[in-house]
């Protein structure tokens, strides 16, 4: 189940095509990009119209694509594990916030996963409190703001 989550994730890789400054339609086959580029006197006099060129780009941009992917597909399998080794539901297991932006639509922020006591089963509540609190600790927080934890957050 958790190969299955990140394999899931890498595989949208297979179909990474680059954009080439065309927004975020889909991305441009080889065809539309040659194209596009022969069409332009610059990129086709120095031969950037080329199918080879059109490789390039989608393996460097499918390279980071791949490691963004690995970075989601783990946040997934975290999440699970929270799910599952604290008896937690998805949406106890998972946060997220928006950020107004410059226009009407704002971005959503998600993290990779919470875990908030109340939710915890009483058998795991203790261990989880303790845990949080020597984290809060460590961390040098002040006696009151350790006994207001409501939860984690990563």
């Amino acid at each position: 189940m958790y190969l299955d989550l990140l394999l899931k994730a890498i595989r949208i890789c297979a179909d990474y095509r680059p954009n080439f400054g065309q927004g975020r339609r889909g991305g441009l086959t080889v065809e539309q990009f040659t194209q596009l580029y022969g069409a332009d006197p610059f990129y086709s006099w120095f031969g950037l119209d080329s199918p080879l060129i059109y490789t390039a780009h989608r393996v460097a941009g499918g390279m980071t694509s791949i490691y963004r992917q690995i970075g989601l597909g783990c946040q997934w399998v975290f999440n699970k594990i929270l799910q599952d080794a604290l008896s937690l539901n998805e949406e106890e297991a998972n946060w997220s916030y928006n950020i107004p932006g410059v226009t009407l639509k704002g971005r959503k922020l998600s993290l990779d996963g919470r875990i908030p006591i109340r939710s915890v089963t009483p058998t795991k509540m203790s261990v989880i409190t303790k845990w949080l609190r020597e984290a809060a600790s460590m961390l040098e927080l002040e006696s009151d703001a350790i006994e207001a934890l409501k939860g984690a957050a990563f």
